[in-house]
């Protein structure tokens, strides 16, 4: 075990790569990602918050830490349905890891269950972990896994896991995931575009660890995807204050979601925005809130889409970022999603 995480709430199936990997600037790593370099194989250097974004964090979780708590149990309960006690989650390393958490806390809360949680990596383009895979399957049933993760965003990660659950007969290759807008994983709290908490800030609500990593000269044959371990932010780790906060808002009671109906589909909501900015390649459009947080911490920007601009309710976090990194905001009619972040394309420079 490394990182911040307790032994008592996860397993961590990841090496141990902590100065092994040389941190990259936004610009060099953008370049090199749209140059072909997989995204993979590199460690970004983690966004500092500002004060003025540490209180837009502190103000989504004061706001939203009760609704997660409903899409936890939300999640849970179909999750216990499905597979009751034997249930065996498997988060999806980073975001996934603390929703795991979550999910697992509510489970004892309601249920007095304890069940098994690991947290593994699973990378665009590259596939799942099988080292990990095989770890968990010698101890487990296939049937018994559960994935989960964060939200979703255009299904990347939850298509990447069909792919790859094609090697493991049995095990089911649907999500649980808190937040659903596209309507494409299996299991959800919502399907509504909400701002989960976590999604504002990278390592130091994520155990301080890096996001997974997997070049073949660190990350030998039956290793693990690597992760790096900071450290140095120990005093600015805000990972159980996040998890204790949406836990103590727990209750045995909460709202079920109404259907909705949409004139389309999130893929052609993508489609649609591809064709208006003129953007060539979907993987520089990232919707959803979670995404789009992450293309300002992590990617170069390029604009940020909101479907209203002056919802500081849900979107505030975002707007602060916007100001500190100089990226437009663009009122856009998003319909499955409240934002939607767009990557700049250097080959347009």
């Amino acid at each position: 075990m490394f990182g911040t995480y307790k032994s008592s709430d996860v397993t961590i199936l990841l090496k141990d790569i902590t100065g092994l990997v040389e941190p990259l600037g936004t610009r060099e790593r953008e370049a090199k990602i749209q140059s072909g370099t997989h995204y993979s194989e590199m460690l970004p250097i983690e966004y500092e918050p500002s004060p003025a974004y540490l209180a837009a964090y502190q103000d989504a979780l004061a706001r939203y830490a009760g609704l997660t708590a409903e899409a936890v149990a939300c999640t849970a309960e179909q999750i216990w349905l499905d597979k009751g006690a034997d249930t065996v989650l498997v988060s999806l390393a980073r975001a996934g890891t603390p929703i795991g958490i979550l999910i697992k806390r509510f489970l004892a809360f309601k249920y007095h269950a304890s069940v098994e949680h690991y947290t593994i990596s699973i990378i665009r383009d590259r596939g799942i972990d099988r080292a990990a895979m095989n770890y968990i399957l010698e101890r487990h049933r296939p049937e018994q896994i559960q994935f989960v993760d964060g939200w979703t965003g255009k299904g990347a990660i939850q298509r990447e896991l069909n792919r790859a659950m094609t090697e493991y007969p049995g095990v089911d290759a649907g999500l649980a995931v808190l937040s659903d807008p596209g309507f494409l994983a299996g299991k959800c709290g919502t399907h509504d575009d909400f701002l989960i908490p976590s999604s504002c800030l990278n390592a130091t609500v994520s155990g301080l660890l890096s996001r997974t990593f997997y070049r073949p000269d660190i990350i030998a044959p039956g290793d693990f995807h690597g992760a790096a371990f900071y450290g140095e932010l120990k005093s600015r780790d805000l990972t159980y204050p996040f998890i204790d906060a949406v836990a103590g808002c727990f209750t045995l009671e909460y709202r079920r979601e109404e259907d909705r109906v949409f004139s389309r589909s999130a893929e052609a909501e993508v489609d649609d925005i591809c064709a208006r900015f003129g953007i060539k390649d979907r993987n520089l459009v990232k919707p959803g809130i979670g995404e789009a947080t992450r293309v300002l911490l992590r990617r170069a920007p390029w604009k940020v889409l909101v479907r209203d601009l002056h919802d500081e309710e849900h979107l505030g976090h975002l707007y602060q970022l916007a100001r500190e990194k100089n990226v437009p905001l663009v009122e856009y009619p998003l319909e499955h999603y409240r934002a939607c972040g767009l990557i700049r394309s250097l080959a347009d420079n």
